[in-house]
């Protein structure tokens, strides 16, 4: 991994976070509503950027690509789809840090000069 691949990591997972809040929210609402084209436009921007990001191995769904904007879905449906790509960007973020020798979580990145500090796997249990 490079640096900048962990910035474009960190803005595609604060941005699922941020999206799953606000349609979760909706979703014990109202979660048969549809979801609106604006906001719809706007999770397929990110869904599209992770799937780049991401590859065919973090891919939650190998069929799924991004919602169909002709039949809008549901509340319930963006919610689950966006929580499958958060446990899925959690499994490349654990797959790409290690622990160092400084007892610190840490970015696996080429050539760095700088560790770049991260906190533990989520699922992390002997530590």
């Amino acid at each position: 991994m490079k640096r900048d691949d962990v910035d474009t990591f960190e803005k595609l997972k604060g941005q699922l976070d941020s999206l799953y809040e606000e349609i979760s929210t909706l979703a014990k609402k109202a979660p048969n509503d549809a979801v609106n084209s604006f906001k719809i436009k706007f999770v397929n921007a990110v869904l599209a950027q992770c799937n780049t990001f991401f590859g065919q191995k973090y891919k939650p769904f190998s069929d799924f690509d991004v919602f169909e904007t002709d039949e809008l879905p549901t509340n319930s449906d963006v919610t689950f789809i966006l929580s499958q790509y958060i446990e899925c960007a959690e499994k490349f973020r654990a797959d790409n840090i290690e622990y160092d020798e400084f007892e610190k979580w840490c970015w696996k990145v080429d050539n760095a000069q700088f560790q770049i500090k991260t906190s533990p796997p989520r699922k992390l249990t002997n530590r």
